[in-house]
């Protein structure tokens, strides 16, 4: 159909797949295997040493609005009425933050 939009298929999957590889390079971490399954041993989609397992999400531009606040700022905090805060960080901020931590602890 004209028009039609479509959410599933190979590239979607492989442009998350990718993210998923992309990011547990960049923090020295490891991709879950099967992280799409319903959960217990493989929920989350990377796992961070010392850190834990998260989920990893990429969109073309569904985050712009998020960039925009962090524009000259080190953090934005976030949260919904009746929810935990959500703190997001840029990644170069969050390592140098993590090699200070372990340079003043080491």
């Amino acid at each position: 159909m004209p028009g039609d939009k479509r959410k599933g298929g190979k590239s979607p999957k492989r442009k998350g797949s990718n993210g998923e590889r992309e990011f547990a390079r960049l923090i020295g971490g490891r991709r879950v295997p099967l992280s799409g399954s319903a959960g217990g041993p493989y929920a989350g989609d990377v796992e961070w040493p010392g850190v834990g397992r998260g989920e990893v999400k990429r969109r073309k531009d569904g985050f712009r609005q998020l960039y925009a606040w962090l524009e000259g700022r080190d953090f934005l905090a976030l949260r919904v009425d009746r929810q935990e805060w959500l703190v997001v960080m840029r990644l170069g901020k969050i390592l140098e933050f993590l090699r200070e931590q372990g340079a003043s602890n080491g």
